[in-house]
């Protein structure tokens, strides 16, 4: 379909065309706004190409207005020298940073996707109308006129050797779909600032490179939203990414451009495979009452943000790879298949911002419920809660949360999509710790007699504090121990937070999450009616208790790849039974019982370490 009259059409609903091409002197405006019969529905439809045939060719989104292009194109053919204009508002102040991903690239003569450029960016003065950015050598961009501070535009990607930050400037040019750095132009300790990106729309498959253990900065596109969902368990991404996104958080209120000054970290996301579970944890954050174990109310500006399921346009993110190398990347993918209409107004998406800002409390879309303090609400079948590990050191209190799923479909291993890669250690953190890679969200199949060690890294003396909150789906007589094995001390952390003063030293065997203490573990404390296995890794032995003596045929013990490494025959009926794990390596296993009427008669993961 060709549009040649100068503001031909005015779209206020959802409009398909199989080819769209608007010829000089034409726009399209697409009102996200909707009309009164439909308020809801306004992106544009393009099943093939959009060509945007001379300079004075123009698509104009507003009101959060979005263009989806054909799910099953892998290759962009969008062409021409005009330009696609849609609006993202900034959420930071001058001193801190927001990840960004250009929607539109470079408008040149060539078909396909460009390579975009900070100085894309305008500064929108009317409806349609708009001026260049400017752009300064100086520290502090300003509002208005839009000027952007280029020392703060870079972007992280994987290399040859290593992974580093790489200087773009305003200039410079950004691989379809890779990330940048921009510090924000508002005043005090907040800001928001409407960009207007202006250049030829990113369709069709975008790949950027990443490398086991690395990561680097990438982002949404396109010109529409796009499902999380979809992104990581699309299966190329699943091969070569951990599932986590990490979102950057920066403290506003520290007016300082230095480095050693920047009080902020990664908000951490990832979701399940039907888009209905996020879990997620936020950098670590100050705190500062101590007596308020509820999220965010004890959170300043920073660690109080989150993301929703939809991922918003021009949003940026890191991604860690789990394949490749430097010399030899692997590949993420954003897709075509991946973008949905999602409106940051309405709640199910928005630009990495504050969880307590207006919204509504429910995804219409997945039916992903939110607490008030911005919290997702688990389906039933799930148990969720929360762990905050408060440190105080030098007079200032940080908190590192830790979030722990439970669910039968979890597995002795690493559980993608419920589970959160710990993106940046600190001197002093807390952590979980699985096949030497480290947690800070990990998932179980539940049991009383689940075990779940805690790693605690202290860099000098303080007061250390354990403390429990966003408890979901637990009946409230399950009590949720933390287990000092040094002092042999059981802390209900649904009644008492735990406190110590702690010295230095990495503590990998000291704490651990336990759902029944050690003075009730006796046999009468059990079902009758099935078997109980206990990991004791301060014993170092595995525990099976076999209360009513069944005709117990084999204890095994399968790793994560499903390889046994431990056999047990048993020749005789035995209210208990003791296996030795001095030998196993630090890792989760799977204990398979079985009878000689029953081939599996219980599996349960457990965590050994040493």
């Amino acid at each position: 379909m060709k549009l040649s009259f100068l503001a031909w059409l005015l779209l206020g609903c959802s409009m398909a065309f199989a080819q769209l091409t608007v010829t000089n002197d034409s726009y399209i405006f697409v009102d996200g706004n909707g009309f009164t019969a439909a308020p809801d529905v306004a992106p544009l439809y393009v099943t093939n190409e959009v060509n945007l045939t001379g300079a004075d060719s123009k698509i104009y989104l507003r009101n959060e207005a979005q263009l989806i292009q054909d799910f099953g194109a892998a290759t962009s053919t969008n062409s021409g020298t005009g330009q696609l204009s849609v609006y993202q508002t900034g959420t930071v102040n001058q001193w801190s940073y927001n990840y960004w991903c250009s929607p539109v690239g470079n408008n040149s003569a060539a078909t396909g996707n460009e390579n975009a450029r900070v100085n894309l960016i305008d500064d929108a003065t009317g409806l349609i109308s708009s001026t260049d950015a400017a752009f300064t050598t100086g520290f502090d961009g300003s509002a208005s006129p839009l000027t952007i501070s280029d020392r703060w535009l870079w972007t992280y990607q994987t290399a040859d050797q290593y992974i580093d930050w790489v200087y773009v400037g305003a200039t410079g040019n950004i691989s379809p779909g890779l990330g940048f750095t921009m510090k924000g132009n508002g005043t005090g300790a907040t800001g928001s600032q409407v960009y207007d990106f202006r250049g030829k729309p990113n369709n069709g498959t975008i790949t950027n490179d990443v490398a086991n253990g690395l990561n680097t900065l990438v982002g949404n596109p396109y010109p529409s939203a796009m499902d999380s969902a979809l992104f990581i368990h699309d299966p190329q991404n699943q091969a070569s990414i951990t599932g986590t996104l990490l979102y950057w958080e920066q403290d506003g209120t520290v007016p300082s451009h230095t480095l050693q000054d920047y009080r902020g970290g990664y908000y951490s996301f990832t979701i399940n495979a039907t888009g209905t579970v996020i879990t997620d944890t936020p950098a670590q954050f100050m705190t500062y009452d101590e007596d308020d174990n509820t999220f965010p109310l004890a959170i300043p500006t920073d660690g109080s943000k989150s993301a929703g399921r939809y991922i918003p346009i021009g949003q940026g993110f890191m991604v860690e790879g789990i394949a490749g190398t430097p010399g030899t990347p692997a590949t993420v993918y954003a897709k075509n298949a991946h973008r949905v209409f999602a409106k940051e107004s309405d709640g199910n998406s928005y630009f990495f911002r504050n969880s307590t800002d207006d919204g509504d409390n429910t995804d219409e879309t997945t039916s992903i419920q939110y607490q008030d303090n911005g919290l997702s609400i688990v389906p039933d079948d799930f148990k969720r809660f929360r762990i905050n590990v408060d440190f105080t050191a030098n007079e200032a209190q940080y908190t590192r949360q830790l979030v722990l799923n439970f669910h039968e479909t979890a597995t002795a291993g690493f559980d993608y999509g419920l589970e959160l890669i710990h993106s940046e250690p600190t001197p002093s953190d807390a952590y979980f710790l699985l096949d030497e890679k480290i947690y800070n969200g990990q998932a179980f199949p539940f049991e009383e007699t689940l075990i779940i060690p805690i790693t605690i890294d202290i860099e000098q003396q303080q007061p250390l504090r354990f403390r429990i909150f966003d408890i979901q789906n637990f009946d409230e007589s399950q009590g949720i121990y933390i287990h000092d094995i040094d002092n042999d001390t059981y802390v209900n952390l649904r009644n008492l937070d735990y406190e110590l003063n702690i010295e230095p030293g990495n503590y990998s065997n000291r704490f651990e999450i336990v759902f029944t203490p050690e003075g009730t573990l006796g046999i009468d404390e059990f079902d009758v009616t099935s078997l109980s296995i206990r990991q004791d890794n301060n014993n170092q032995e595995l525990t099976v208790l076999n209360p009513t003596n069944l005709d117990v045929k084999t204890i095994e013990l399968y790793d994560v790849s499903g390889r046994r490494v431990l056999s047990l025959p048993i020749d005789a009926v035995s209210d208990h039974y003791n296996l030795s794990t001095v030998s196993i390596s630090d890792g989760a296993y799977i204990v398979k019982v079985a009878t000689k009427s029953s081939t599996n008669l219980k599996s349960q993961k457990i965590l050994v370490k040493h």
